[in-house]
């Protein structure tokens, strides 16, 4: 009978040691688990919250308040200094303006672009190399690329701009924010260079998708001064380019 209760007991404790055990297992499964849905939702808020706050405000923008970006007289807007202390406005804030109307300031009347009808305003970096991918990444991060030698604003030539960089779709929202919108654009919106305390004006003609392949884009002759604008298409890849060609605007 002692036999029985012992060997009654250790059955028991064998399986009250196997309970605790499987519940361990479980518990860990279980916390693995939720970590692993955690990084799945903040990884997709980080891919997607730049394009789908760019497309809500330009939905909200166009067909619900119906607002009007106008820009800065170049004359008026505060000084290098000034523009360097005050961090530009971001997408979210910008969201959450619902007022008809609103004068988009450059934020570096020494280099930049502003393009009203998608709000977009970035700096641009001067004379960088599309050949070499590093530094293009590089420089990508702080604004809007110019190719190193293409034409400047008043040159007369093509102004070729970039803002393509990755081939990684979790990169949108570091690289392709500025131009995330820029299919947007039709013949006649305006897109606006600042450059050396000088405002340019140019008007779109049209656009295309392209090759990666199809670089003469990039050094086209012209006989008036031209402004190409380039990112990835679609957002994220490098399947194609998005070429969109305006013409500066004649006073």
């Amino acid at each position: 009978m002692i036999h029985k209760d012992t060997h009654r007991l250790g059955w028991i404790q064998y399986l009250k040691h196997f309970e605790d055990r499987r519940f361990v297992r479980i518990v860990i499964l279980r916390t693995i688990g939720n970590w692993l849905i955690l990084l799945s939702l903040f990884f997709t808020v980080k891919i997607f919250y730049e394009p789908i706050v760019s497309e809500v405000g330009y939905f909200i923008d166009t067909h619900l308040i119906q607002k009007q970006y106008d820009v800065a007289d170049p004359t008026k807007v505060p000084s290098p200094n000034e523009l360097t202390k005050s961090a530009p406005e971001s997408q979210f804030a910008r969201f959450f303006k619902l007022s008809q109307h609103e004068t988009l300031i450059p934020v570096d009347t020494d280099f930049s672009i502003v393009v009203p009808k998608i709000a977009a305003n970035a700096r641009i970096i001067p004379n960088v190399n599309p050949a070499d991918e590093r530094e293009y990444l590089e420089k990508l991060k702080l604004g809007v690329a110019h190719a190193a030698g293409t034409y400047f604003p008043g040159d007369g030539g093509n102004i070729f701009l970039f803002a393509h960089s990755t081939d990684y779709v979790w990169n949108i929202s570091t690289y392709n924010a500025v131009f995330y919108l820029l299919y947007k654009l039709e013949a006649g919106d305006e897109i606006n260079i600042y450059y050396k305390g000088r405002r340019y004006v140019y008007i779109v003609e049209g656009n295309a998708k392209v090759k990666p392949s199809e670089v003469e884009y990039m050094t086209q002759p012209t006989d008036t001064e031209m402004l190409t604008l380039q990112t990835c298409w679609p957002p994220g890849t490098t399947l194609q380019r998005l070429l969109v060609f305006a013409r500066r605007k004649v006073n």
